[in-house]
């Protein structure tokens, strides 16, 4: 815990607010980044999985006999030689009071998706545990499948036998009877069935470990096992394996240097990453894992894929009077985390920012014989997509503009705090409005209106979208409202500052370093900083949840409160003045003309503090509207985006290049949900989608320039900085799917299925007789 002590504030002009360049880039831009792939280990063997080819099928047998006579391979295990290693009392990352689903490491009796793992091949090199793979003989039975989740429920062909109907689990909100008074009450119901596709994080780096265990003197659980990760939670990682294995997590080391993106994949371990823990401790010699391409596609997971009726009720005069949401959802066959729990964010924040009286919400969770949910970026945004949508739709059925409906129904500043009607804390410190407003005005909506205009009298369909939403970030739920930090002053007066990390190309390293020249009054080049590495680094809950920046901000504030309170104790002793007559900035502690310097104060040994930030607020609120102009191609269904304009509010931000890159990583990926993404499948569950010639990702072509408009409304904590690391991915898709349906309203086409192909609208454009 922290000490309680007051220290001086600094003078040093701040860092905070700058756009100070990264200094992760000249690393990574050099390519001396250090990624689990560049991971070289004495002697190290190599790892590759034996996948199922089918979507559903019995094991009747493994014969791994020829795979083992090949040169070179050192061993094969199955689920016979390493799922009873699990240690019993082993949960996963909710807790052990949570019913979790099914999570063997290998396939046990049946496979349950193309690419399922069924043996795991040790072998001196990658190319001959690859060649090794292929000599596994597995006799399969196929059986049918539950490949389509919307008929899952109830099918003869059951995911998992403990759950017979195939159904996950539920959540539920206010119960629907709440608001059908006024649902029937009401001048004009909206109400849609919207669906959205399975597509996946894509990170530039695929999943990968290196595990080394060294044995001690006192048997088989005496050692200590080291493993080198592509993570964003390099202790959860920890935990997660001294769980497994029946170790003091002292007894575990995690290493991460740098990862190459994760959003959301590479949060919670998975199934893999069970076993290379498993088998650290079988193999005699450290081993690495990295995914190909084509794995990453078939068995890394998937995401978003779900539906749900969205209904809104309005009075006479436009306003909402209730909102209601039955959302269904796809967790494939082995989700990584608990997909239930993460299910009822949907449900919760449908009602968005707007001034919603009554909502009510369930939602639902189904198997199917297909890549397992994952976490990615902003996992509730279905609320945004059916919300936005079902708005604008509401509002060319009323006869208004969809920007005036939500005039006459957003939360502004003035109106806060504001109760959210589903079950979240109140909104607060947030500016739906006002950041609505702000877009609008960048686009010139106006104008473009009229452009609008005269483009169709000349046969071009132009269109205008928005997409508005407030964004939960750094939630103050216990395991994730801790964060810890080191500072320590050398006798140079060099500042290293040491947390937790799990950057993921969300620059941790400049923030920390900005944040802590800040807090303690000295030039941003004399701040180092160390990250990544459990051994060495205190407790942070990793990179999730839109956390970072902010829980990073309260420990830097929380550890510099205490070394700035030692640093002045030890100049008052050295300068022979009081305690309050000592200021601090510049790297110098001053008492009138005399001065010490931080250096000087640290020497021979150093001056360091360390302290822990707990997150007192239930949730911190960042909001934004995303507006997107179009032209949609109606002979070919090609969509030219033309503009694209993000309003935004994270609060005080600590460097706007991060956070408008923030915000353009997230936006690029929504756009590629709304247009391209798509990971298909056949009826019979065969993938038809793993490899970049059939997934299809956003490129500088697709993708125009991103125009930005930043409000400030501070948060409660430290510095008051919100989140910005998920809103780009829920803003876009509705913007983009608003804005093809402007272009195409004129032609009587309604969008309410997802990815927007060219072939699927030029479907919709000749059901409506063009």
């Amino acid at each position: 815990m922290t000490d309680t002590v007051t220290a001086p504030a600094v003078t040093q002009p701040p860092f905070a607010g700058r756009r100070v360049r990264r200094v992760e880039d000249a690393r990574l831009l050099t390519g001396h980044g250090t990624f689990v792939d560049d991971i070289q280990r004495p002697g190290m063997l190599h790892a590759c999985f034996v996948r199922s080819p089918f979507a559903r099928a019995t094991i009747n047998s493994i014969d791994v006999s020829a795979a083992l006579d090949l040169p070179g391979v050192h061993a094969v295990f199955t689920a016979a030689d390493l799922n009873h290693e699990v240690h019993a009392a082993w949960y996963s990352s909710y807790g052990p009071k949570v019913p979790d689903t099914p999570r063997p490491p290998l396939a046990v009796e049946e496979v349950r998706f193309v690419g399922d793992p069924v043996a795991l091949v040790i072998a001196e090199s990658r190319y001959v545990a690859e060649d090794a793979v292929e000599l596994v003989d597995v006799d399969y039975e196929p059986l049918p499948a539950a490949a389509d989740y919307r008929q899952a429920r109830g099918s003869d062909a059951v995911v998992h036998a403990a759950f017979p109907d195939n159904v996950a689990g539920g959540l539920a909100g206010p119960p629907l009877a709440v608001v059908e008074p006024a649902f029937a009450a009401a001048a004009y119901v909206a109400d849609e069935t919207f669906y959205q596709q399975a597509y996946q994080a894509v990170p530039m780096e695929t999943r990968g470990l290196v595990v080394e265990w060294a044995p001690g003197p006192g048997g088989p659980d005496d050692g200590e096992l080291t493993v080198w990760a592509a993570t964003q939670t390099p202790h959860e990682v920890r935990a997660f394996g001294a769980r497994l294995l029946g170790l003091d997590p002292d007894r575990v080391r995690v290493i991460m240097r740098d990862t190459g993106g994760g959003f959301g994949q590479k949060v919670v371990p998975m199934r893999e990453d069970m076993c290379l823990l498993l088998v650290a401790r079988k193999v005699p010699a450290p081993v690495k894992w990295v995914e190909d391409r084509r794995e990453n596609l078939m068995a890394a997971g998937q995401a978003r894929h779900e539906h749900g009726r969205a209904r809104i009720a309005f009075a006479a005069d436009a306003a909402i009077t209730a909102v209601s949401l039955e959302h269904v959802q796809d967790c494939g066959a082995y989700p990584t985390p608990w997909p239930v729990g993460a299910s009822g964010a949907v449900g919760l924040l449908y009602p968005g920012p707007y001034k919603v009286p009554l909502a009510a919400w369930t939602t639902s969770t189904v198997f199917s014989n297909t890549a397992g949910r994952t976490a990615y970026r902003g996992p509730w945004q279905f609320e945004s997509v059916a919300r936005e949508v079902l708005l604008d739709i509401a509002a060319r059925d009323m006869g208004l503009d969809p920007v005036e409906l939500r005039r006459r129904n957003l939360i502004g500043r003035d109106d806060q705090p504001y109760p959210n009607p589903a079950g979240m804390p109140p909104y607060d410190h947030s500016s739906p409005l006002e950041t609505f407003e702000l877009a609008l005005k960048i686009l010139d909506y106006d104008a473009f209106r009229a452009e609008q205009a005269a483009a169709r009298e000349q046969g071009r369909y132009l269109g205008v979208g928005t997409g508005t939403y407030i964004e939960p970030t750094a939630t103050g739920q216990p395991y994730y409202a801790s964060e810890g930090a080191v500072i320590r002053i050398g006798p140079t007066g060099l500042v290293t500052v040491i947390v937790n990390g799990g950057a993921a190309g969300n620059s941790l390293e400049t923030t920390v370093i900005q944040l802590t020249a800040d807090a303690l009054g000295v030039d941003f080049d004399q701040v180092v900083t160390i990250q990544g590495d459990t051994a060495v680094t205190p407790f942070g809950a990793g990179t999730a949840g839109s956390r970072s920046g902010s829980a990073m901000a309260g420990a830097v504030a929380e550890t510099a409160r205490v070394l700035r309170a030692k640093l002045t104790a030890l100049a008052a002793e050295r300068l022979g003045v009081p305690e309050d007559a000592v200021t601090l900035g510049d790297g110098r502690a001053s008492a009138g003309a005399a001065s010490v310097s931080y250096g000087e104060l640290a020497s021979p040994d150093g001056v360091a503090a360390t302290a822990t930030h707990t997150q007192k607020a239930p949730m911190l609120w960042s909001n934004a509207t995303h507006v997107c102009t179009c032209e949609v191609d109606i002979a070919t269904g090609k969509v030219t985006l033309l503009r694209y304009v993000v309003g935004e509010d994270v609060g005080p931000m600590i460097n706007p290049n991060v956070v408008e890159g923030q915000i353009a990583g997230g936006t690029v990926q929504g756009i590629g949900g709304a247009l391209l993404e798509h990971m298909v499948y056949d009826d019979d569950g065969n993938p038809m989608a793993s490899t970049f010639v059939d997934y299809l990702l956003p490129t500088s072509t697709e993708v125009p320039h991103i125009e930005y408009g930043h409000m400030e409304t501070p948060a409660p904590g430290p510095g008051g900085h919100k989140g910005a690391g998920e809103g780009g991915a829920i803003g876009a898709p509705p913007a983009v799917i608003n804005a093809v349906a402007d272009a195409l309203a004129p032609l009587g086409v309604k969008l309410t299925e997802l990815p927007l192909s060219p072939s699927a609208l030029v479907e919709l454009l000749v059901a409506a007789g063009h």
